[in-house]
């Protein structure tokens, strides 16, 4: 049997998602099986997983956990996504809720125990398949202990001798802290509660966990992971990181252009590409039955109509764009606002949307039909993020003919070529203030209302842009490689 690598996360598309970790999980292990390399995926079965187009069945029961009392057990059901197999760890009082980590009061209480729990079983169900994995690939701080108990049981136990570890932060602001008792009984020895181990300010920090003890730390972008060696992205983590630079990669995320792809997409109205005679007409076609569909005001079909899709959060920078939404009501455009999040960011976009009745559109929650008629249907998309570790919805809006104006940073920095470059495909602007992003956005309208050429040829460059898993694997596969193993 070929050693594998396998994959632990939180969330995978299509079986669960909250955001851009669960899109990312949902893709990337699936194009590296594509191309050689043996892979399969460990998740939680969550109370709201999907499960009706995928023959989910029963494959372990009881498997023994031992945290946090010495009965306790899992369940594993197993899957086959596409050729690849996918396996969940169940018990029913740690994952059956409505929401993945948290509700609008917060994070659940013992979300320590409950990831505590999912590693544990993790290398419990490894250990039980009986074939140590080439590769343990964990992903943000939800499966960071999986790399630990790695480092430490592999000194002890031979069936783990020669499995290699990789920790890949999507987001370095969430970090899995928690009051130091919650170490004891983790699993952990002694030993790990150190400055260079999972101590931090006398917390229990579990994505530090990750990033001491793996073998190798990625980050989704080039620039992400020279930003989170300073203080101003580090989050309080660039010290381990500084130490650890020399197993630090930044290995830019990939687009999955089999969900997302204007040429073949389910959810439009009229599919379209960039080779396509009628492409613009086709675009334009979805815009028009996106102001429809929303209740905007039919004329915004021959004015720019700005798309915003994301978490109401800060670091979002929707706060942003509510700030400006008057003046651009002044440059008479339309606006779209999907997402959720922070309670006073809903209901003060909900209020503009009463205040710019049919210009102005927010939709409270996420669908993932209208996010992919939003990127078709708009004319410019919207990413003023403080901070963005990589970024999907930009290259989504790049392969949808959909000019972004973002902010400068991470991963928007290595994905989008800034106007006035001849080979533009979108606008940046140099931090994260509100009349910068004004000024970004009035340039992008001035292109689109003066230059008609000009912007058709800057869309065809946004659509053939190239940020392919297969392109992104490639790198993986490298490092695999230096990590000792060749799946060629």
């Amino acid at each position: 049997m070929r050693r594998e690598v396998v994959f632990v996360t939180s969330e995978m598309y299509p079986f669960s998602k909250s955001g851009g970790l669960g899109d990312v999980l949902g893709a990337q292990p699936l194009a590296l099986h594509r191309m050689g390399v043996p892979t399969s995926v460990i998740t939680p079965f969550y109370g709201r997983l999907r499960t009706a187009d995928y023959g989910i069945h029963l494959t372990i029961s009881d498997c023994h956990v031992g945290y946090p009392w010495d009965p306790i057990t899992c369940d594993v059901y197993e899957a086959d996504y596409h050729g690849m197999k996918v396996y969940f760890v169940h018990r029913g009082e740690y994952f059956d809720r409505r929401y993945y980590y948290n509700d609008h009061k917060g994070d659940y209480f013992d979300n320590c125990e409950r990831f505590i729990f999912f590693c544990r079983a993790v290398m419990a169900l490894l250990r039980r398949l009986g074939t140590p994995p080439a590769v343990l690939h964990a992903n943000d701080w939800q499966s960071g202990l999986v790399p630990a108990y790695l480092h430490f049981w592999r000194q002890t136990d031979p069936f783990w001798a020669d499995t290699r570890s990789v920790m890949t932060i999507h987001n370095l602001a969430f970090q899995g802290r928690f009051a130091s008792r919650l170490f004891t009984g983790c699993g952990l020895p002694p030993q790990a509660w150190t400055m260079s181990g999972v101590e931090f300010w006398g917390d229990f920090n579990v994505l530090k966990a990750g990033i001491a003890y793996a073998d190798m730390v990625t980050t989704v972008s080039p620039s992400y992971a020279r930003e989170i060696l300073g203080p101003a992205y580090g989050c309080g983590l660039e010290g381990i990181l500084q130490a650890r630079q020399h197993a630090l990669h930044g290995i830019l995320n990939g687009a999955d252009y089999g969900i997302w792809n204007p040429a073949q997409d389910k959810f439009l109205p009229c599919r379209y590409g960039p080779e396509d005679p009628q492409g613009f007409a086709g675009k334009q076609r979805c815009k028009t039955a996106l102001l429809d569909e929303l209740g905007l005001a039919p004329e915004l079909a021959h004015r720019p109509v700005l798309g915003f899709i994301g978490r109401l959060r800060g670091q979002k920078g929707i706060d942003l764009l509510l700030d400006i939404v008057p003046r651009l009501m002044e440059r008479d455009v339309g606006v779209i606002i999907l997402g959720e999040g922070n309670l006073a960011h809903e209901a003060r976009a909900l209020d503009l949307m009463e205040t710019y009745r049919g210009r102005l559109c927010a939709v409270v929650g996420y669908t993932e039909d209208l996010a992919h008629r939003i990127q078709a249907g708009s004319d410019i998309f919207l990413m003023p993020s403080r901070y963005e570790p990589c970024g999907l919805t930009q290259m989504y809006a790049l392969r949808y003919g959909t000019p972004p104006v973002a902010t400068a940073v991470g991963g928007l920095r290595d994905t989008i070529m800034p106007w006035p470059s001849p080979e533009a495909t979108g606008f940046t602007f140099g931090r994260s203030d509100p009349q910068l992003f004004l000024e970004a956005i009035l340039d992008a309208v001035h292109y689109w209302e003066h230059d008609t050429e000009g912007w058709r040829a800057m869309m065809i460059r946004a659509m053939r842009q190239d940020f392919s898993w297969e392109r992104a694997g490639r790198s993986y596969v490298n490092l695999y490689r230096q990590l000792g193993f060749d799946f060629s």
